[in-house]
């Protein structure tokens, strides 16, 4: 049985994470960039590549380029190893045998990012607010048993690391009062307006996950059934990140959830994401394959981008997993977890009033939003096989010095090309 956290369990958890070693950061192999060049001639690409595999060296990208002032061609490899290395430096000397150039290339710079599962322990750190930290207008703020609750909650959730089951929170009556109000108006609605992959998934979850108005569903149970649906997993986390650090999580199939609820005096409003929002409005479509593998080509897109492609992926991410709409038997389906847990902005978003455009990555990559208002434009795609084509061709597009691969085996990331790091890992 999975712990649950009581008040003393809540204390004992965070106590713990105290002595807790730092997360190590994980070294990715070494990788040597160069180019060469050799003559437009039969054989001459078999007898510069020969020397790879004669000096057991591993070629992780190959790129030809014709030259500009010649009919030479360049070719921009990248292999593991280190220039040091005496493999290495046998191969540079061996091609020089028979290019009529070869030169080392320096490292692409790029921002941080993880490459392996566990490094997400460092970014669960690096909250841009905590959970326990309410502005003025907060409903929650002059509650202090509100307070208290969101702090020891948040603070489990700052300690967790990977690996480890997901403590479950025991919610107090109050707590599970407000759920139950969130509850009984939005079901109705969503039997109505939800996409089919949303009403496919949701009687599971009440079989299995313990979804009901009178209980709240614990993020262990969940993020085990999603795990052995499509690999996708919750982690809890202490408050809101940056789009670059949770689109991050992403790519490793991973979806950060709060724990906390709202404010019982306003059971039907939430200034920020919160368990009716994670479960009710993400959790259900990450069952979904087609839905979690186009989730993951956004975290995917986001590693090493710069800060304005992270910006136009944010307005894809908001106009889709938060807002999106689909077309099914000629109706119009919600499948955004924003419109899902909001059973206002649902029956707004099926009305005539709102701008309804096709999905289209490349313009919603440029459309503004608000974020403390219904939505004025929302954006339909014809399926979520057709929304992942659209959006995998748009990361495409956009500029990256490198290819990357997600190992799921490994859970960690492959690189093809020499990268450096032009910010640090957040601090543990």
């Amino acid at each position: 049985m999975w712990r649950r956290l009581t008040e003393a369990g809540l204390r004992s958890t965070v106590a713990r994470s105290l002595a807790m070693q730092p997360a190590a950061v994980f070294t990715p192999p070494q990788k040597v960039s160069a180019v060469f060049s050799i003559g437009d001639r039969p054989g001459a690409l078999q007898s510069a590549l020969q020397f790879f595999w004669k000096n057991d060296i591993n070629m992780t990208r190959i790129e030809s380029r014709p030259c500009k002032f010649s009919k030479d061609y360049d070719f921009y490899v990248d292999f593991d190893g280190d220039s040091g290395d005496i493999r290495v430096k046998k191969l540079i000397s061996d091609l020089q045998s028979v290019c009529k150039s070869v030169t080392l290339i320096g490292s692409r710079k790029v921002p941080w990012f993880p490459r392996r599962i566990s490094d997400m322990d460092l970014i669960s750190q690096a909250t841009l607010d905590a959970g326990s930290d309410l502005e003025s207008d907060h409903p929650g703020f002059s509650d202090p048993e509100y307070r208290r609750r969101r702090a020891l909650i948040t603070a489990a959730a700052a300690s967790y690391t990977h690996g480890a089951p997901i403590p479950n929170v025991d919610y107090s009556k109050d707590e599970v009062h407000t759920w139950g109000i969130v509850w009984d108006r939005l079901y109705p609605l969503l039997k109505q307006h939800a996409c089919n992959e949303y009403l496919e998934i949701l009687p599971e979850l009440e079989n299995h996950c313990g979804y009901s108005r009178t209980s709240i569903p614990q993020l262990q149970d969940i993020s085990q059934f999603l795990k052995s649906r499509t690999g996708f997993r919750l982690r809890p986390v202490a408050g809101l990140l940056s789009p670059r650090d949770f689109f991050s999580g992403l790519a490793f199939r991973t979806f950060y959830s709060t724990q906390y609820i709202r404010h019982h005096s306003k059971p039907l409003y939430t200034p920020e994401p919160d368990i009716v929002h994670e479960v009710m409005g993400h959790a259900p479509m990450f069952a979904n394959k087609s839905f979690a593998d186009f989730s993951q080509e956004i975290g995917m897109a986001s590693l090493g981008a710069s800060e304005e492609q992270i910006t136009m992926l944010a307005r894809c991410y908001w106009f889709t997993v938060e807002f999106g709409l689909c077309q099914q038997n000629g109706e119009r389906k919600a499948f955004g977890a924003g419109l899902l847990s909001s059973f206002g902005e649902l029956e707004y978003s099926m009305s005539d009033e709102p701008q309804i455009r096709p999905w289209d990555p490349f313009d919603a990559s440029k459309s503004d939003y608000p974020i403390t208002t219904y939505q004025p434009l929302y954006y339909l795609a014809s399926s979520f096989e057709d929304a992942k084509i659209k959006m995998r061709d748009f990361a495409d597009w956009l500029p990256k010095p490198f290819h990357i691969r997600y190992n799921a085996e490994n859970e960690n990331l492959e690189v093809d090309r020499n990268v450096e790091f032009n910010s640090k890992a957040p601090k543990s």
